[in-house]
């Protein structure tokens, strides 16, 4: 019979490479989530009719301001490791990233460019929340080869080894044996959860667009998360920031739901259509001025379906040697 345990008795290293430069799998999984997740936010970007090019211009800033704050959480995580020398906050050995941060710092970035570019921001979070659920699902795996994110001991087959120089010192190898002694995947439960959110918001979008408006979808992901963030928290070894002996984090993910569910209350409780409604009445403007629906072209004059009433915002429009008095 096939030994499970052995299956997943794997201690990997924390880098790719290590010379010339060390590359730690952790850098290549983030790289891997960003561009995985650009891509599907893109696709859905242009299946809902709204400029897939947003995505990319925006990303830069997004990214930017993402990895500045999942740094700054990381580090008031952590700060007794930080707090004995600062120098270790930018020194490349001592990565780390807090994932609320970085969706903090993201959502910041990604609100300030729409802003400034004028376009609609619910609906680019919308699809931004879905991109950046399947992004944590691969980035999570990064947890994996640094050996972290994981539970308490377990006998089921898919615990995971952990050497005894990860390990928190509640489970020294003296009294948990390296050989014998499996402990809870957790950065594989939200990876596998946070995938599960990402197909769900998908199912919703696609099932039941007609009752939606613009945010539900980024309301859903804040209620997704931070139930799952939440329970997987009692299980974590080694966090340090509490707050009253609660873990921070679990506070967070508690405030994280509040919210969506506030936001989502609120959002259906507004004035305004549906989304239903708003790109109908996008679609029956295009056919009355005679131009084409979104393709996701460069140069493309279709318009962009808005929050905020049902606006319409126009992309700029190509050359034409059309006589349309549109694009004049």
């Amino acid at each position: 019979m096939l030994d499970l345990v052995a299956l997943i008795d794997i201690k990997p290293g924390p880098n790719v490479i290590e010379w010339p430069i060390p590359i730690g799998w952790y850098g290549v999984g983030y790289a891997i989530a960003i561009a995985t997740g650009t891509w599907v936010a893109q696709r859905e970007m242009h299946r809902r009719g709204l400029d897939p090019r947003v995505i990319l211009d925006g990303l830069l800033l997004t990214v930017v301001l993402g990895l500045i704050g999942a740094r700054l959480y990381h580090v008031i995580d952590q700060w007794h490791v930080y707090s004995q020398d600062l120098a270790k906050i930018v020194l490349p050995p001592y990565s780390g990233l807090g994932l609320y941060g970085g969706v903090a710092g993201g959502i910041l970035g990604i609100a300030i460019y729409l802003r400034r570019r004028g376009f609609p921001v619910l609906p680019v979070l919308d699809v931004g929340a879905v991109g950046f659920l399947v992004g944590q699902a691969i980035a999570r795996w990064g947890n994996f080869f640094n050996q972290e994110l994981y539970g308490g001991p377990t006998s089921a087959p898919w615990g995971i080894a952990i050497d005894c120089a990860h390990r928190v010192t509640r489970y020294a190898c003296e009294q948990f044996p390296e050989a014998t002694t499996g402990f809870h995947p957790l950065f594989f439960y939200e990876s596998a959860l946070t995938l599960s959110g990402a197909l769900i918001a998908l199912l919703l979008f696609r099932r039941y667009s007609h009752r939606l408006r613009d945010g539900d979808i980024f309301a859903f992901w804040f209620i997704w998360y931070g139930t799952v963030r939440a329970l997987l928290e009692t299980f974590r070894e080694g966090y340090n920031w509490t707050l009253g002996g609660i873990p921070v984090a679990i506070l967070i993910g508690v405030a994280a739901v509040l919210f969506g569910t506030g936001f989502l209350v609120w959002n259906h409780r507004r004035p305004g259509a549906s989304r239903a409604a708003r790109i109908a009445l996008a679609e029956a403007e295009r056919a009355v001025a005679g131009r084409p629906p979104p393709d996701g072209n460069a140069g493309d004059s279709t318009p962009i379906a808005a929050d905020h009433g049902g606006d319409v915002i126009d992309r700029p429009a190509q050359p034409s040697t059309r006589s349309d008095p549109e694009q004049a």
